[in-house]
């Protein structure tokens, strides 16, 4: 079964869910719990997620398959950060989203994260799952075991 392209790829939803988190921060903060300079410590996650996303993305290029979701997969990348997580591109997105909640402080600005990420499993991650072991099969399936979806 061939997935439709889509047109609109995480890295949007990525951007879009910052954007929504810097709306309700500003127009919905709720409650602030934290301020300046500890907010500060939000740079840490964001730029741990920056360096895991990449990470990530360079083992896709070195073993010559595409970044892209459901472009046909070429190889089955287990090694590098793939040993402990199926997910670490959309790991490191998550963990940018937590730094930038941290950074605005605010309840209101930690809202739009679950909705990324409920958008990102049931949109993108169950769907590369049965594409991928529609295409690596057995391989697939022994990997899937053996390493978590996230941690």
């Amino acid at each position: 079964m061939a997935e439709q392209k889509r047109r609109v790829v995480p890295p949007v939803y990525l951007l879009l869910t910052v954007l929504a988190m810097g709306a309700m921060h500003h127009w919905l903060p709720l409650y602030q719990w934290t301020s300046r300079p500890w907010s500060w410590a939000g740079l840490l996650p964001v730029l741990l997620g920056l360096g895991v996303t990449v990470t990530a993305a360079l083992s896709f290029m070195r073993a010559g398959t595409p970044i892209v979701p459901f472009e046909k997969s070429t190889a089955l990348v287990t090694s590098g950060l793939f040993r402990f997580t199926r997910n670490p591109m959309y790991l490191g997105m998550v963990l940018l989203l937590g730094g930038s909640a941290i950074l605005f402080g605010s309840v209101g600005a930690l809202l739009p994260i679950p909705l990324f990420v409920w958008v990102i499993v049931s949109d993108f991650i169950h769907c590369e799952e049965r594409f991928m072991e529609e295409l690596f099969g057995a391989e697939y399936l022994a990997y899937k075991q053996k390493v978590r979806r996230w941690l």
